[in-house]
């Protein structure tokens, strides 16, 4: 199996290497794992892909590149330029440092790269690591997907449908903040809501008496409706969320129709 990995923390972020990790045992000894990450960080950029410039690329090592754009531009990279012989047979993003559950979900760029690679009709399978009280203070605060990672990819792999379809269907799993020996087990959930917690903009005044935005974040531990990833992950489960890219309320074309007339 040949496997590209990439991410939106960077080439050097730590979870990467825990991604590494999972990729090779699961590989395995005659597969292939290819590095394709952004060269700094890129968290929060979404699906955003350099469409109006280009995007340097340089090989670190052997089957390890730093490309200067977004994970969803590194996909690109890997697919057409540097596995432009031969597509992976997987895509593997993450493991992201913090939760990419809920309404984060939305402007990750860990997400956003598997969104480019179902696009481009290769299995693609997010991973983040929830952090907390529990696990923030750990020797290896990645513990739980390091230890639970490659289980919870094989399984997808051997026992979960993938399709053909136009919008094809990604894996979006996030890794609860606990350590690996309390993990519960895998949760299919739904994509959660944590009500009252929106990104916000935030002044402040430079020193130089000039005007800055910041953007910030809400609480993480809010919880989420029954059945959805963050209430699973703060439950104690891995949540895995089917997801894709089309982005039709088809609950409401019928009413829509129906006030068109």
């Amino acid at each position: 199996m040949r496997i590209l990995i990439t991410n939106d923390d960077g080439i050097n972020a730590p979870g990467l290497r825990v991604l590494t990790d999972i990729a090779h045992e699961i590989a395995g000894q005659d597969g292939e794992v290819w590095t394709v990450a952004p060269a700094f960080e890129q968290s929060g950029v979404g699906h955003c892909i350099s469409y109006t410039h280009p995007t340097m690329i340089t090989e670190l090592e052997p089957r390890r590149f730093a490309a200067e754009g977004s994970p969803a531009d590194c996909v690109l990279a890997g697919i057409h330029d540097v596995l432009k012989d031969q597509a992976p047979d997987l895509i593997l993003s993450g493991v992201n440092r913090g939760n990419n559950a809920a309404e984060n979900t939305l402007y990750s760029g860990t997400i956003g790269a598997c969104i480019e690679g179902a696009l481009q009709g290769v299995r693609s399978i997010a991973l983040s690591q929830f952090y907390g009280p529990e696990n923030t203070n750990l020797a290896n605060p990645f513990e739980a997907a390091a230890a639970h990672g490659a289980a919870v990819v094989r399984k997808l792999l051997n026992d979960t449908l993938w399709d053909d379809a136009d919008y094809q269907v990604f894996y979006n799993v996030n890794f609860p903040p606990i350590p690996a020996e309390k993990v519960k087990g895998m949760a299919a959930t739904t994509q959660g809501f944590r009500l009252n917690t929106r990104f916000r903009a935030e002044a402040q005044t430079s020193p130089t008496g000039r005007k800055f935005l910041w953007v910030r974040g809400g609480p993480q531990h809010e919880p989420t409706a029954p059945g959805t990833d963050a209430a699973a992950n703060l439950d104690g489960y891995v949540s895995i969320t089917p997801m894709r890219v089309d982005l039709t309320d088809y609950t409401m074309v019928e009413t829509l129709k129906d006030v068109l007339k």
